[in-house]
């Protein structure tokens, strides 16, 4: 059987390579001590490559810093939202809902990147923000699918749900952006993990027993 055109890995070009190479470096420095306290020379150097050289490859630091970010949520939206990466790739929402709960573990070890998504979502409020219709974006795109994924949950479940899942979808956003600030302000006394998955118990859900719980509504 041929490999379809999109399962057959693609070859990278020079100029691909060097600003995959630029990206993770900018990534790591940004995760490490923020954006304010980096510059570009910082990230040439990291990359090993002249300034000038990096410049031919982004304009600014900002440009740099919202590929950064769509880069780290195309790599959420593997597990998550694979429609969205892939449109048309199949998922099943209990594996989708494991997915949110490895997303939450995997930024409980990611201080840095997590400290840079909350202060820039905080800035980004501010119209003027280079970031501010990328997380405008951000939140109206993660709503949407987070409202298709509790609809399939509860279609799953066999019960009727007690709250629409737009309401839901919202709720769990609030609720994961706001401990994120909480756990960045004192980590100790915020277990991310288990605070989500007690939230998506009192909804009826376990991402360990294949999602909606059978007996229980999924309602809020």
């Amino acid at each position: 059987m041929n490999d379809r055109p999109e399962d057959v890995p693609q070859r990278l070009t020079k100029g691909e390579r060097t600003r995959a190479r630029i990206l993770d470096s900018a990534t790591e420095l940004f995760s490490r001590t923020g954006f304010n306290a980096v510059s570009l020379r910082d990230i040439a150097a990291h990359a090993g490559m002249t300034h000038a050289g990096l410049l031919h490859h982004f304009p600014g630091k900002e440009a740099m810093l919202l590929e950064v970010l769509a880069q780290r949520d195309r790599t959420d939206a593997q597990t998550v939202f694979p429609d969205i990466v892939r449109p048309g790739t199949p998922a099943q929402a209990s594996d989708r809902l494991r997915g949110l709960v490895d997303l939450v573990v995997r930024n409980s070890r990611t201080h840095g990147m997590v400290a840079l998504y909350t202060k820039l979502s905080a800035e980004a409020t501010d119209p003027g923000h280079p970031a501010h219709h990328y997380f405008r974006e951000r939140y109206r795109v993660v709503r949407a699918e987070l409202t298709g994924l509790v609809g399939a949950l509860q279609a799953e479940s066999g019960s009727p749900a007690d709250v629409e899942p737009g309401v839901v979808a919202v709720q769990l956003l609030a609720l994961m952006d706001g401990l994120q600030t909480q756990w960045l302000l004192e980590p100790e006394a915020v277990p991310m993990e288990a605070l989500v998955r007690a939230f998506l118990a009192r909804l009826g859900l376990d991402p360990d027993d294949g999602g909606a719980g059978r007996d229980t509504p999924v309602s809020a």
